[in-house]
Formats: structure tokens, C-alpha cells, sequence
């Protein structure tokens, strides 16, 4: 029996290439036209969304998009109308860079400042950018960026309040997670649950939990032999479940001026990850010790969400084979998807009596950016909804957004191929819904044809289109976003 080939990839990399570039406006309060569709009236609050918006200085572009400076976007609703409100986030090296027109500071993922191996090596100072995630966290809205402290800002404006600290929880230049998860109220209120990493040999995780209000309530350190490589992890009413893949780091390359941070990870092949269980403090485990369990081969970068099932912890995660990365001579408006690894939905089961682990794929199909309904975060969920290729096989830009039944495997897909290219899907609950599907999901899409961005409202259920705004905005390929009901 034989496999019949993937299909041809039905996008054009010109249009998928032309989201790579600088914003050069900030707007305040702009009202929105609905291209298509209608805004429905009880959709009333505001999705926040941060990405890389300056990629590009002097004439000299970043290596790679992830060190491109953070820009928040900011969407609200009410009463069946939206506006649009964009802002840079005003860290200490984006001022500084502005002012010189030029980059002054080493990027993460392979940026280096102009004047070759002889102006970088040795130079290991890295700017906090601002640019992975955005959340509200009681009067404030924190821009996220997991290798050092969040900067609050303005939840209205967005105006950068600056650094924060967090009422001196935090050290200066401590790492703080830029992928929280929020606990819907297990253990009587919402909260948030976050994370901080200490690499090396040896490394530390450091789990903290917070009030709406951004009160702390829980505050842990635990300890693990390995270097630790994590972005995302994932919470349950009594665990905090991460996976360390198994990577090496070999900072030689970095000091030398010849590569960045993250070029210097290195999976390594045959080797397994690492389970690492930690026990909530508020939860039926609290005291007992961490555990360590080997994890399925592969590298995660994000969770879908976990749960408790009898003596069984399930994790679904988005598996890639290797390590995905761009090498130092390769640019990324050039890269080939098919030379890359693709990310597919897989379900581990762990034991949590004997160890053992088993594991089942649930989507082939490449994807990423995958949620459920955040009612249902660390409980069985029977919905997620996901980022997805347009073909069902084969490695390509994100181009729709697929409704995965959980149990059942089947799902529904809205596509905005073949010139439009989606982002993460932010799902969105009707107030006072009991279905796990009763809601919005919402999606900045890149539109190819207009070389501009839409946002698109679509069913949670049907996947219909409810609305499509065209913005008077290029919003480049970003990463994460959220969501505030209009009482926060």
C-alpha cells in the first residue's frame, strides 16, 4: 500500500513575506468599519495581542522575527462597535535604539549589532523587548518576555508604565514567564499561575501564583538537574506539568559574537525529555516532592492543556520532531517550511503510580497556538481550537484556524488561504454560556491581497464567519494575546 504525496502549498511566500515589516504608526482610539458581518452586541471587552512590530533599523534587519520590539495591540468592544489602539512598549533599549537608529543591543535569536564578530563578541548584555505575550493583571497590563521582568503599562492606553517588579517579588533582570496560565477558579477564585526559570547544569523553577487583583498567594522554588529550555507549561487543580526537552546549550558561540543565545541550543538526538511535575500548593498533592517522568522524544514548545483522570495526568502538546530553529545564515522571509520540522497535537498519558507514559496523536495536521475554552483550562476539555496549515499534510505558514473535537476527532476548519495568514486564535466565552463551544474565537489575520491586517470574528461553534474589520493597521506575524472581559 502506498501514501499518496502531500499536496502542492496553495500560498504564495510573497504575501506571506510581506507582514515582515516596521509599524510606523501608533494610533489611539480609532473606530472601526465592519467589512463583512456584524459584531455581535455581547461580545464587550478588549483583546490585547503583542508581537515584534520594529524589525528593521538603520537599513540593518533582525535575524529573526522573535527579536523584533514588542508592540501591543489593543481591540475593544461594546455595544456591537470596536476601536483600535496600538503602542510600542517603551523598554530602556527600544528608547535608546530610537534615538540612534541603529541596533545597539544583540538579539536572542541571532541578531547582531552592525560591525561583524568584532562589535559582538564578548558583548552579552540582551534587552528585554517586551514582545511575547500581554495579560491584565489586576490595575495593570503587563507586556511579557520570559527572559527578565514583565513592564507594566496602562491597560487603557497603553502607555508603558515601566519596569515592574512586582512589589519587589521580583529580582532585577529575574526571569517571569511570558505564557502564564490562568486557573478559572479550582480552588474558589481565578487566578494566575506563572513561572520563572534560573538555567544551567542545575535549574530552578520558581511557581508563583496570583489573585486577579495581583495579590501573591502562592510562591515556590524547585530544582532540577539539566538545562532547562521552557516557554510554555501547563496547569491542573493539583500540578504544574512542564516538559524540559531535551536540549544543549553551549553559550561558546554567543561570547564569540558568532551566533545568538538561542542558536546555541542543540537537541540531542536518542535522548529523551523530562516530565517535571510540581505540586500546587493549594492542591490535594501539595508537599509532596516534584517528580521526574521521561518524556515521548521531541521538542514542545506549547501546551493545549492538561488534567487529572484517576492515577493518570494527560498532556496535550504540539510535538515537533527536533528542535525548530533558523540557522545564521538563513533568512527567514526566505526560510523553506518543508526543511522544518512540523508541530502536530499529541496527547501524553502519565501514570503517576508506576511512571510509565503513553502517548497518541490527536492532530496531524501542522498546527499551533492551540486553546480551549479558558473555562475548562486544567479540566477534560471535549473542544480546542488551533492554528493550522491549509493543506492537511506537509509543513506551511499558519493559513486557518481548525475546530478539534478532542474526543471524537473531528473538527471544522475556516481558512483564510490562499492570501491570508492567521495567528493565534484567542476563544472567547458568551457570557452565561454552558457549552464548551458557545462563544467567539478571535484571530488577527494577515491579509496578502491588501497587505494589511483583519481581525475576524468567527462562531466557536459552527466556525462561521460573524464579522471580518479590515484595520487601518499592518500588524506584522506576532506572537501572543488575550483576552479582558469589559468588568476587569
Amino acid at each position: 500500500m502506498t501514501t499518496a504525496p502531500a499536496a502542492a502549498p496553495a500560498y504564495d511566500r510573497a504575501d506571506w513575506a510581506s507582514a515582515f515589516r516596521n509599524v510606523g504608526v501608533e494610533l489611539d482610539g480609532v473606530a472601526l468599519t465592519v467589512a463583512r458581518g456584524t459584531i455581535p452586541p455581547e461580545l464587550e471587552g478588549t483583546l490585547y495581542r503583542n508581537g515584534p512590530g520594529r524589525l528593521e533599523r538603520g537599513g540593518h534587519w533582525v535575524h529573526h522575527p522573535f527579536d523584533g520590539d514588542g508592540m501591543i495591540t489593543a481591540l475593544r468592544f461594546a455595544g456591537g462597535q470596536a476601536e483600535l489602539r496600538n503602542r510600542f512598549v517603551r523598554t530602556e533599549g527600544w528608547q535608546a535604539e530610537e534615538a540612534a537608529d541603529k541596533f545597539l543591543y544583540r538579539g536572542v535569536f541571532g541578531t547582531q549589532k552592525p560591525g561583524g564578530i568584532a562589535a559582538n563578541a564578548f558583548d552579552l548584555r540582551l534587552k528585554n523587548i517586551a514582545n511575547t505575550h500581554v495579560v491584565r493583571l489586576g490595575d495593570q497590563l503587563l507586556a511579557l518576555w520570559e527572559a527578565a521582568e514583565p513592564h507594566a503599562l496602562d491597560p487603557h492606553t497603553l502607555e508603558t508604565r515601566g519596569l515592574s517588579r512586582l512589589d519587589g517579588l521580583l529580582k532585577k533582570g529575574e526571569a517571569f514567564s511570558a505564557h502564564p496560565r490562568f486557573d478559572p477558579g479550582h480552588h474558589g477564585a481565578p487566578r494566575m499561575v506563572t513561572f520563572g526559570v534560573k538555567a544551567g547544569p542545575r535549574s530552578t523553577i520558581r511557581l508563583m501564583e496570583f489573585s486577579s487583583a495581583g495579590e501573591l498567594l502562592a510562591d515556590s522554588k524547585h530544582s532540577f538537574k539539566g538545562f532547562a529550555f521552557l516557554h510554555d507549561f501547563a496547569i491542573t487543580p493539583n500540578w504544574a506539568v512542564f516538559l524540559q526537552n531535551a536540549v544543549a546549550f553551549n553559550p561558546t558561540g554567543f561570547v564569540l559574537g558568532q551566533k545568538g543565545a538561542a542558536q546555541c541550543l542543540s537537541s540531542k538526538p536518542g535522548e529523551q525529555g523530562q516530565f517535571w511535575l510540581i505540586p500546587r500548593s493549594s492542591g490535594s498533592a501539595a508537599g509532596r516532592e516534584p517528580l521526574q517522568i521521561a518524556a515521548p522524544e521531541g521538542f514542545v514548545f506549547h501546551h493545549l492543556n492538561a488534567f487529572e483522570e484517576g492515577d493518570e495526568l494527560v498532556v496535550d502538546s504540539i510535538y515537533y520532531a527536533d528542535f525548530p530553529s533558523i540557522g545564521p545564515d538563513v533568512d527567514f522571509r526566505q526560510v523553506d517550511f518543508e526543511s522544518i520540522p512540523e508541530g502536530q497535537l499529541v496527547r501524553c498519558r502519565i501514570n503517576l503510580i508506576d511512571g510509565s507514559v503513553t502517548s497518541e496523536l490527536l492532530e496531524g495536521r501542522t498546527c499551533e497556538f492551540a486553546m480551549v475554552n479558558p473555562a475548562r483550562q486544567g479540566l477534560d476539555a471535549h473542544v480546542s481550537w488551533m492554528a493550522v496549515a491549509e493543506r492537511e499534510r506537509g509543513n506551511d505558514p499558519l493559513q486557518a484556524i481548525k475546530k478539534l473535537d478532542l474526543r471524537s476527532g473531528e473538527g471544522r476548519v475556516w481558512s483564510a488561504a490562499p492570501r491570508g495568514f492567521v495567528s493565534e486564535p484567542v476563544m472567547v466565552p458568551r457570557p452565561g454560556a454552558t457549552a464548551e463551544d458557545d462563544g467567539w474565537v478571535l484571530c488577527l489575520v494577515w491579509n496578502g491581497a491588501r497587505c494589511g491586517s483583519d481581525l475576524v470574528i468567527l462562531d466557536a461553534a459552527s466556525m462561521a464567519e460573524a464579522a471580518v474589520l479590515e484595520l487601518p493597521l499592518a500588524v506584522p506575524h506576532g506572537l501572543h494575546g488575550s483576552w479582558a472581559p469589559a468588568a476587569a
